[in-house]
């Protein structure tokens, strides 16, 4: 099967899987993150197919909503793309994307480097930042019905892996605990680029978001 048929098949696969899905982690990330993987692929010696495919997959079945179960999506997506007969070597550098793309906390080392991941991983970060990553943010805040903000509960700056995961903090702390990290964790050039930009708005929405809460006029 030639790589642009695999790729098609992929977005139809994950485009059927995320229907429904909540809005911060649905297709339209996915395809966000795609498209950027794709953009910055074209500033790095990467395999197209490879940063294709763990774009496309690298969120088909999120953790946080299988019961914190890290093994679901890279068992999936094996089966996947197994079933499309690609290359195993291929298969499983994918799998390892997805294992190690997410942050699992500011403490928590990554196992597996690549630079497939590396593309991947500043496009997945930078929809997290930015105008599109506040809305997301604020989204799953939502769905979990969590509280905006409360000035009495700090953010965890040093939290465990288990913590992260498990945290029912307001959702303006998940900014000092993952967004406003982000910028310093770009591996490539083109990522950490857009990521300044993004920091930057993300730091003048949070001036007036506390301005706001103050009541100033």
């Amino acid at each position: 099967m030639i790589e642009e048929e695999v790729i098609s098949k992929a977005i139809d696969f994950v485009k059927e899987r995320l229907s429904g899905a909540e809005g911060g982690h649905d297709w339209f990330h996915t395809q966000r993150v795609f498209k950027t993987s794709q953009s910055i692929a074209k500033e790095e010696n990467v395999d197209f197919l490879i940063v294709s495919l763990g774009a496309l997959l690298h969120d088909i079945a999120d953790s946080k909503f299988h019961n914190g179960d890290e093994t679901v999506g890279p068992r999936i997506a094996r089966e996947f793309l197994q079933d499309l007969q690609v290359k195993k070597e291929i298969i499983d550098h994918v799998v390892l994307i997805i294992e190690n793309i997410s942050f699992k906390g500011g403490n928590v080392d990554q196992k597996f480097k690549s630079l497939e991941l590396d593309v991947i991983q500043d496009a997945d970060r930078l929809d997290a930042i930015g105008a599109i990553g506040i809305a997301r943010c604020f989204n799953y805040g939502g769905f979990k019905n969590r509280l905006l903000y409360d000035p009495s509960i700090p953010p965890n700056l040093n939290m465990t892996k288990q913590e992260y995961k498990n945290t029912t903090a307001p959702t303006i702390n998940h900014f000092y605990e993952k967004l406003l990290l982000l910028k310093d964790r770009m591996n490539t050039k083109t990522g950490k680029k857009l990521a300044q930009q993004r920091h930057t708005f993300m730091e003048q929405f949070l001036d007036q978001f506390y301005k706001e809460w103050e009541g100033e006029l």
